[in-house]
């Protein structure tokens, strides 16, 4: 197990963009952000409350999976305790979560993708499939996850995704 962690730091190192000002580091950090929860919750709740009866409907059932998503992210990290990359960007996260597996960001941005392409048209799941994994890979490249990290939580979005909309077939 301590080689593939080994790897996996060798490969994260690799993926991460040096520190400085640069395009792709400015594209990499609003990507990162982009898959915040302080920004998808409010985003959800107004879509609920400005949008119509189906999307009102998209909206919270979307919430509602974020939701229980994050209480298996939470749970999984306080088990695993995984310790963040060493770096200076992103302190919030840094401060308000120092635990890095699995990525909540990546578990979030691939639960969308799966929801948007059974609740969403094509356009707009089009959209999220290209935006999951480059946010993903935007954690991994400033630094806040290693790339199991990403995977990992990439993988329990999918399976988060197909759950939510099993529960979602199963009330009707």
């Amino acid at each position: 197990m301590q080689r593939l962690l080994e790897r996996d730091a060798v490969w994260s190192q690799a993926l991460r963009l040096e520190d400085g000002r640069g395009i792709l580091r400015t594209a990499a950090a609003l990507l990162a952000h982009s898959g915040d929860s302080w920004f998808w919750g409010p985003a959800l709740l107004a879509a609920a409350a400005a949008g119509s009866a189906e999307v009102r409907l998209v909206a919270l059932r979307s919430l509602a999976a974020i939701g229980g998503l994050a209480i298996v992210v939470l749970g999984v990290k306080l088990l695993i305790r995984r310790r963040r990359p060493e770096g200076e960007w992103g302190a919030i996260y840094r401060s308000t979560d120092p635990h890095s597996f699995p990525s909540g960001h990546a578990a979030r941005a691939f639960l969308l993708a799966v929801l948007a392409l059974a609740w969403s048209s094509a356009v707009v799941a089009g959209i999220l499939i290209v935006w999951a994994p480059l946010v993903a890979l935007s954690r991994v490249a400033m630094g806040l996850h290693y790339l199991s990290d990403v995977v990992g939580g990439a993988l329990l979005g999918l399976i988060a995704g197909g759950v939510a909309l099993a529960i979602v077939s199963t009330l009707g």
